[in-house]
């Protein structure tokens, strides 16, 4: 006698998570072959002895209705002989022809350059920066089949990056980082919802220098930070697609991530959650997220 299969537990369909009034439902469409294309969401998880870290990136609705792609880029590898995690977000600017290769590029030239110089046994942020933007420049000029000038990188490739790296201590980790552009890093207290910004904020109308700032372009000095995360504190590292409704962290949107990041979620429910639906907020979204390893992931 044939018995129907009983649903596996835990298998319902997610629904899409909606904050507030949602924004228009309608079916994504394909991003034209243009510019660079990616998928329209990706995910990445994983622990080491000391961290763990969860990050995912999500096309936002303006980009899935006119058939653009994903302008975001997040990148993270482990440092294995110091046991740092190197990171970097970045995300193209919607005036750069091909924003989704800037940012990619510029995610992975940033990481790889601050992991030989672990290697080496030294960190130097603008020299890191520098390799970037160069990487920018011969990115352009494979696309163009010409030598650029610097007018026309940033056309064709400009992005804003965040990168840094975190090494694991006694008491937490220690953290350093720098940024070019309008991505933001915070450090969130889960227990009391808070969240602290570790670069300056936009300002009214977004009339701040770093608005306007962006690779290939290596400001002088350049914006960094550093200090201790504390064990039960979570860096976070975003664009302005997540930055922008989180706010000051005291609406809806803050308390949404702060219930869900007091331990590592899974790499899937990190994107899930950053694909809420909101009116007016339609930009890509990307979150990278790096927790003090003080217990089991779940």
């Amino acid at each position: 006698m044939h018995r129907p299969q009983r649903q596996a537990e835990g298998t319902r369909a997610w629904q899409r998570v909606v904050i507030d009034v949602p924004g228009p439902r309608f079916e994504p469409t394909p991003p034209r072959v243009s510019g660079g294309v990616c998928s329209d969401a990706e995910c990445d998880g994983w622990s080491t002895p000391g961290l763990t870290l969860r990050s995912a990136s999500v096309r936002g609705e303006r980009h899935r209705y006119y058939r653009q792609p994903r302008q975001d880029a997040v990148c993270a590898v482990l440092h294995e002989e110091t046991g740092a995690v190197v990171f970097a977000v970045a995300d193209g600017l919607s005036s750069a022809s091909a924003a989704t290769i800037g940012a990619a590029e510029a995610c992975r030239a940033a990481v790889w350059a601050l992991h030989a110089q672990l290697d080496e046994g030294r960190t130097d942020f603008p020299a890191a920066a520098r390799h970037a933007a160069g990487t920018l420049h011969r990115q352009a000029a494979a696309l163009l089949r010409r030598e650029p000038d610097p007018a026309q990188v940033e056309e064709l490739v400009a992005t804003t990056l965040v990168a840094g790296l975190a090494r694991p201590g006694g008491h937490g980790a220690e953290v350093s980082l720098f940024r070019i552009g309008d991505s933001a890093a915070w450090t969130l207290d889960p227990a009391r919802a808070r969240y602290r910004p570790l670069f300056a904020e936009k300002a009214d109308g977004d009339l701040v220098p770093t608005s306007v700032a962006a690779l290939p372009g290596v400001p002088e000095p350049l914006e960094r930070w550093s200090g201790r995360l504390a064990p039960g504190e979570v860096l976070l590292v975003g664009t302005d697609g997540f930055g922008d409704p989180l706010g000051d962290g005291d609406g809806q949107v803050g308390a949404l991530f702060a219930e869900h990041l007091t331990a590592p979620p899974s790499p899937l429910w990190l994107a899930h959650l950053l694909d809420f639906s909101r009116e007016t907020f339609d930009d890509d979204r990307t979150l990278l997220a790096l927790w003090p390893r003080s217990e089991a992931p779940r």
